[in-house]
């Protein structure tokens, strides 16, 4: 096998294959990134195996067909010390040798049929959404996964694929985040992606995509891309039943003024007090031997009797970072019960602290 492809190309196809090579042990063909020249097209494709990507190009010349491993973070290596132009791999039957002007390199290889089949998505179910609204609620939800919970589900995000909708959700038992996507579905489906996954498909994925899925694998694939990865077995909490109902205030606030007076006394103190009285909001630091923080806005409320919450301030800008309007609400019902902070389709349960 041989082609000729141009450094810049190449170096973004390697670079995006990075994080699903295992790195540990350099002799593991799972180490290795699969080279293949298959028509027209040149097919680059990493594994750890439990999530992995191919990345498709139709950006090369001279090629004979055929394919080759060779370690994925060597050959990254060696194509960014090279120039922008035009470079040469071939495949001797035991080494690759990159070539490009006078430079020249030759490194083993490891048997490409060795290299692990990855799952394809024409048996599996598929599902009807839109890339972008997947993305987005991924995005949204990410922060309160929680990668140390010896619960394995609690490790990844429920897709929750309902005849009518599409929930979103993931939880560290302190806050539960969910989107809502508003969407017709044929079948019930539940779905936990592992939080690796989901970094991943935030940086792979911006145009439309193919979805497949069974009780074991999650693919999405276009034109330039095909990524899979093992889905989490287990049975995630019932969210719904975390999410309070009949709450006694709901106030509509300022976004940016929240964040500014947040970040103002977190500064200090991520614990921090919040106080509702009409017409202001005021924040204070929870904790500190003989220090203080204090901020507040006006605010458009109207009460009898002052109140306060106090919370994890890490919750809530989690939650307003990823609010694109200007305001959002909060649902409270007393400050001892979980509390509810929306904007339009994503929301965060918060469970206050405990005095």
């Amino acid at each position: 096998m041989k082609f000729d492809i141009t450094q810049s190309v190449l170096e973004g196809m390697l670079a995006s294959l990075q994080p699903f090579l295992d790195k540990k042990d350099n002799t593991n063909i799972l180490s290795h990134i699969l080279f293949t020249i298959r028509g027209d097209r040149l097919l680059l494709r990493a594994s750890d195996g439990e999530f992995g990507l191919t990345v498709f190009s139709t950006e090369f010349s001279n090629a004979t067909e055929g394919s080759f491993t060779c370690n994925g973070k060597k050959i990254l290596d060696i194509i960014r010390a090279l120039k922008d132009a035009p470079v040469t791999l071939q495949d001797d039957g035991d080494n690759v040798i990159v070539k490009q002007g006078r430079s020249r390199y030759k490194f083993q290889t490891l048997d490409s049929s060795s290299f692990p089949e990855f799952v394809e998505g024409a048996d599996l179910k598929q599902i009807d959404i839109k890339p972008q609204q997947l993305i987005t609620g991924l995005r949204k939800i990410t922060p309160p996964i929680d990668t140390n919970s010896p619960k394995q589900e609690l490790k990844g995000a429920l897709v929750d694929v309902r005849l009518n909708t599409i929930n979103i959700v993931s939880t560290d038992t302190k806050r539960l985040a969910l989107f809502n996507i508003d969407q017709k579905s044929e079948k019930a489906s539940l779905i936990i992606l592992p939080k690796k996954a989901i970094t991943e498909i935030q940086k792979i994925f911006t145009a439309e995509v193919s979805i497949f899925f069974d009780q074991t694998n999650f693919i999405m694939s276009n034109e330039n891309y095909y990524f899979y990865t093992r889905l989490i077995n287990g049975k995630y909490p019932d969210y719904e039943r975390i999410i309070p109902r009949d709450l006694a205030y709901n106030f509509t606030l300022d976004t940016e003024k929240m964040i500014d007076a947040l970040k103002q006394v977190s500064a200090m103190s991520v614990s921090v007090k919040i106080s509702f009285a009409s017409g202001e909001i005021s924040i204070e630091m929870l904790e500190g031997a003989g220090e203080e923080a204090s901020a507040g806005f006006e605010a458009e409320i109207e009460i009898e009797k002052p109140f306060t919450i106090c919370v994890n301030s890490k919750f809530l800008l989690d939650f307003l970072s990823q609010c694109q309007e200007a305001s959002f609400s909060i649902s409270i019902n007393e400050p001892s019960m979980p509390f509810i902070v929306k904007s339009e389709s994503f929301s965060t349960v918060v469970m206050p602290i405990i005095l």
